[in-house]
């Protein structure tokens, strides 16, 4: 059995009936969907690892309703076994009473939070990181160039050899760090090529303009070529996924109003009716065909926006769409070029199982002539990533990736694709690890290439 790395597990709550008042108002009524079947337990990868039923969705459920209803007093161990569960979402997948787990494990994160007292480094350093770097581009970039430059000089292979094990690992998973051409802007309108289907908003996010911009522009290039004016609104800035799941549901919420001013009626964009030069004229009210965005944590969270700030939010999450949902359902409708290839699909958990969508990916891949889709073992499973999880509980981190590892071994491909760039770091540090040689892309990425 594994012991838990707890090194960044919140401190006791220091209001317990504070903590019981806002569960009971906020969640309790969602906990009492469970039946307490067990359904979801072998789909569950920390209950897998520790064998403990307090670390499993349906522990974790008896313990927020304990403590909404007052039965228990253990806030501790509510704070601990709330942040050691990875929100991979496969319980809902296998809950036959659609149990909201996702819904319910980020606002008791959230309550635990609020009630936690300061003053712990680790958790001021997260709370700095989350909002004073990750949704501040300009900042965001300064420390990308910051690891590009440490990378180059060969400091994370230094830091692997001299700094104790728990650091070593969290140096391990360094990001490889695009080329600069690659961290450009894209331009703000993309013109559909051929005949015009239709109009879409594209979402940058946060992370992958700085270390995926091959990623969205793949998806810029494919949406174009497929028919479709693309947007890319300037002002638009980060989903609040990682905050959410970090429990600062504060900040959350603010992100998502943003989003909403941005991508709402009235929002700045282009026009779709010229060229690009027209990339800030004043888009109609309700332009979009859809929001498409190439991060499925983002897109989860998106298309959840009504669960943080209510009405506010459906008008945008009603148009979000994953860019593998979105060119899936309306099909490519343009030429793909031979691409030998052997490729192992993995999906994403807030792919899969927070938005359903495990057809699309594969359908796509399928599209492009003579790439071989290979299958491996429960591609389903959880990579262990999950935001930054893999940071903060790398121990438990590297037990859920182990087996996911050894399949993609056996399987041997070229490729491993993947639509989530915390997956997508994930995979290749743990396949680079390993020694294998597969290099990890995102599916878009393979469309683009076939259909130059």
């Amino acid at each position: 059995m594994k012991t838990i790395d707890a090194s960044t597990t919140p401190a006791c709550p220091s209001n317990p009936t504070a903590l019981a008042n806002r569960l009971q108002a906020q969640i309790h009524a969602k906990t009492l969907d469970c039946v307490h079947c067990g359904l979801c337990l072998q789909s569950c990868p920390t209950y897998r690892a520790t064998g403990r039923e307090t670390s499993s969705p349906r522990g974790r459920i008896y313990l927020m309703r304990g403590h909404a209803e007052g039965r228990l007093d253990d806030p501790a161990l509510l704070a601990e076994e709330a942040f050691l569960c990875l929100g991979c979402r496969a319980c809902e997948t296998a809950c036959p009473s659609g149990v909201r787990y996702g819904e319910i494990l980020e606002v008791t994160r959230a309550a635990v939070r609020e009630q936690q007292p300061g003053g712990r480094f680790a958790r001021a350093l997260e709370r700095f990181v989350l909002r004073e770097i990750v949704p501040r581009r300009g900042r965001l970039a300064w420390i990308v160039r910051l690891l590009a430059v440490a990378k180059g000089l060969g400091l994370d292979r230094l830091a692997v050899r001299v700094l104790p094990e728990a650091l070593a690992r969290r140096a391990a998973m360094m990001p490889e760090i695009p080329a600069a051409a690659e961290r450009k802007r894209m331009p703000a309108f993309t013109p559909a090529v051929g005949v015009r289907r239709g109009r879409v908003a594209l979402f940058e996010g946060c992370v992958m303009p700085e270390l995926f911009g091959r990623v969205n522009d793949a998806a810029r290039l494919v949406l174009s070529r497929a028919g479709f004016d693309v947007v890319v609104p300037e002002a638009q800035g980060c989903c609040g996924a990682l905050h959410a799941h970090a429990g600062d549901d504060e900040r959350a919420k603010v992100l998502a109003r943003a989003n909403v001013e941005v991508f709402g009626e009235g929002a700045t964009g282009a026009s779709g009716k010229g060229d690009a030069g027209h990339g800030a004229e004043r888009a109609v009210p309700g332009g979009f065909d859809a929001i498409v965005v190439t991060s499925a944590g983002c897109s989860a969270a998106l298309k959840e926006l009504p669960h943080w700030i209510g009405e506010d939010g459906k008008p945008l999450a009603g148009r979000v769409r994953d860019v593998l949902e979105f060119l899936d359902a309306e099909g490519l409708d343009i030429a793909l070029s031979p691409m030998p290839r052997r490729v192992c699909y993995d999906d994403p958990c807030h792919l899969i199982h927070a938005q359903g969508i495990a057809a699309a990916p594969r359908n796509l891949l399928n599209a492009i002539p003579q790439l071989v889709l290979v299958p491996h073992r429960n591609p389903e499973a959880c990579c262990g990533a999950a935001g930054i999880y893999n940071l903060t509980h790398p121990e438990m981190s590297e037990t859920v990736l182990a087996p996911k590892l050894d399949a993609l071994a056996d399987a041997a491909p070229e490729l491993v694709a993947t639509a989530n760039p915390g997956c997508a770091m994930q995979l290749a540090a743990g396949l680079a690890g390993r020694g294998i040689a597969a290099r990890v892309v995102h599916p878009i990425e393979l469309l683009e290439e076939a259909s130059r």
